[in-house]
């Protein structure tokens, strides 16, 4: 994938809008692990159905790299040591997707509410499946904590899907409005 310089400043500035909104959290304390729910996801979304497959996950890639090297941007602070979090495995599922969401849209002749809506709401699926496996792997294999996967559904995911899905409706309702000015500004 060949980038532009303004492809470049397009991913660099999704990404920072995603670590903005990694600081814009309402803390959930639960008895297992604090979950965080912020608006990166909204801004993620947003990465994707502008952006597009490529360049949106590559925004999240660039998010994760710069919170992975030490710098605290994510909502419980930063390092390589993150990646041992149970709560990693959502950051990873931005990635995952923000692609398929970019995808769905690039593939879709006319970019309606609706077709936004769907590609977030699978997006969604995604993000909180890899989320969950990896917060399930990380408890009872890392941690050696023996976590049910009814446990790991129900209190850390069922609590945050439902806000999570307002934010997809608010990202679809957004960009449905703002990607023809969207593309007109970088043709």
């Amino acid at each position: 994938m060949k980038l532009t310089t303004k492809d470049l400043t397009l991913c660099g500035m999704f990404a920072a809008l995603i670590i903005v909104g990694a600081f814009i959290r309402i803390d959930i304390p639960m008895p297992l692990y604090t979950m965080h729910f912020t608006l990166q996801w909204f801004f993620v979304m947003a990465g994707a159905l502008l952006l597009g497959s490529k360049k949106g996950g590559l925004s999240v890639l660039v998010y994760l790299m710069i919170g992975l090297v030490g710098i605290p941007v994510f909502a419980a602070g930063g390092g390589p040591a993150y990646v041992l979090r149970p709560g990693f495995g959502f950051l990873l599922g931005f990635v995952f997707a923000a692609f398929v969401i970019g995808k769905m849209i690039e593939l879709c002749k006319k970019n309606s509410f609706l077709k936004m809506l769907l590609a977030t709401t699978i997006g969604l699926v995604i993000y909180y499946t890899v989320g969950a496996i990896y917060f399930y792997l990380i408890k009872n294999l890392y941690a050696g904590e023996a976590v049910p996967w009814t446990v790991v559904v129900v209190q850390y995911c069922l609590i945050t899907v439902l806000p999570d899905f307002l934010l997809c409706v608010l990202a679809s309702a957004v960009c449905s409005k703002f990607k023809p000015v969207f593309t007109r500004l970088l043709a």
